[in-house]
């Protein structure tokens, strides 16, 4: 079956939010900025050179024909390689709040059919299915924490009992790591609510993480992490197979 890749919801129905026009006009918003931005060579150089091992940890988590949700565009060309990893037989749904981002990412996807590009905020989406996989990829950090907040807990909500939610974002480094420092700088001028991910864990912005197994691993000193969130799975006969489930697999 063919997706439309053609926005879901009125351009008009959506608010920006204001963090967005404020703090990160210059990097989402503007046309130009964009266009630059929008590159592989760039989002390399903004990962210190981890692009590729930040976005395996996802791309890897996909199976051939999965139903896979991907919470808001990503520059270069990680949108591309998991619809096309999905295949004909899955469904890729991204979502974005930003008409602009919406636009960039229906012309990426527009020749595979089983992409869908959704114009829809991240903490209300009204999925109308249960997905495998849901990323959010290095987009927490860019939210206050009382949107962290919102976004997360409606993800919980929507993963189903056998899905599992990939959080691939910054952490705290390692007080050797002399990217850290780099960072310090940056966040003081261009992204302030990226301190929070230093100071406290995925987790704590949850309302009932008890719920859920909480899996991390983290890399590059620290820098970064990759969490893997899965439901407590409770009334499956087989707990052995179901415990190795619940592993998180790099």
């Amino acid at each position: 079956m063919k997706y439309s890749t053609k926005p879901m919801l009125d351009v008009d129905s959506v608010k920006i939010p204001d963090y967005l026009r404020d703090v990160y006009h210059w990097a989402y918003i503007s046309e130009r900025s964009a266009h630059w931005l929008d590159r592989n060579w760039v989002v390399r150089l903004l990962l210190f050179g981890n692009d590729k091992r930040l976005m395996c940890a996802f791309l890897d988590r996909i199976q051939p024909g999965a139903k896979v949700w991907l919470i808001a565009n990503v520059y270069g060309d990680l949108i591309c390689r998991a619809a096309d990893k999905i295949g004909l037989d899955g469904r890729f749904v991204l979502t974005d709040v930003l008409r602009i981002q919406v636009s960039r990412a229906s012309a990426k996807l527009a020749n595979r059919q089983q992409a869908r590009v959704v114009l829809s905020d991240a903490a209300s989406y009204p999925a109308a299915e249960k997905f495998d996989l849901i990323c959010s990829f290095f987009l927490l950090h860019e939210v206050p924490d009382v949107r962290k907040c919102a976004i997360l807990n409606h993800l919980l909500n929507t993963l189903p009992l056998e899905g599992e939610l990939i959080l691939v974002d910054y952490h705290r480094p390692r007080a050797w790591n002399p990217a850290g420092w780099v960072l310090r700088l940056v966040n003081h001028w261009l992204e302030p609510y990226a301190d929070a991910l230093w100071r406290h864990e995925l987790s704590s912005f949850a309302r009932a993480p008890d719920g859920f197994v909480w899996t991390k691993r983290t890399l590059f000193g620290g820098l970064y992490q990759v969490v893997s969130v899965r439901r407590h799975l409770v009334g499956i006969k087989n707990v052995s197979e179901a415990g190795n489930r619940m592993l998180f697999s790099a």
